[in-house]
C-alpha cells in the first residue's frame, strides 16, 4: 500500500510539474498576473518567516522579553540601511543568540 501512495505521489508530481513544458509555444500572461507573480517570492517568505516570529506554540507571544521580536526588528534595520541578505541574517541571529544564551530570554 505504501509503494502505491509513493507511486501516486510521484505521478502527481511529475504530472504538475511537467505540464507547463507540453505546450511548444508559451501562455499568455495578463500583466496584471506577472505583477502580482513578482510578489509571490515576498509573500511566501512572509507567510513562513511572521507566524515564528509573532507566534509560539499556536499562540500569538504575549511578552516583551522574546528574543525573537528584537531580532527580527535589528534583521530588518540592517537589511533597510545596507540592503544586504547575509548581514540581514548575521544581524537577526547575532541579536537572536545574544538575547537567549546571554540574558536566558
Amino acid at each position: 500500500m505504501t509503494w502505491l501512495a509513493l507511486v501516486g505521489l510521484g505521478a502527481v508530481t511529475v504530472l504538475t510539474r511537467g505540464f507547463f513544458l507540453i505546450g511548444d509555444k508559451p501562455l499568455p500572461i495578463p500583466g496584471w498576473l506577472r505583477e502580482l507573480l513578482k510578489m509571490a517570492p515576498l509573500a511566501a517568505l512572509v507567510a513562513v518567516v511572521a507566524p515564528e516570529v509573532f507566534m509560539t506554540q499556536g499562540e500569538v507571544i504575549a511578552t516583551w522579553q522574546d528574543a525573537r521580536w528584537p531580532a527580527a526588528v535589528a534583521g530588518a534595520a540592517y537589511y533597510f540601511w545596507r540592503q544586504g541578505i547575509l548581514g540581514t541574517i548575521v544581524v537577526g541571529m547575532a541579536v537572536l543568540l545574544t538575547l537567549k544564551l546571554g540574558f536566558g530570554w
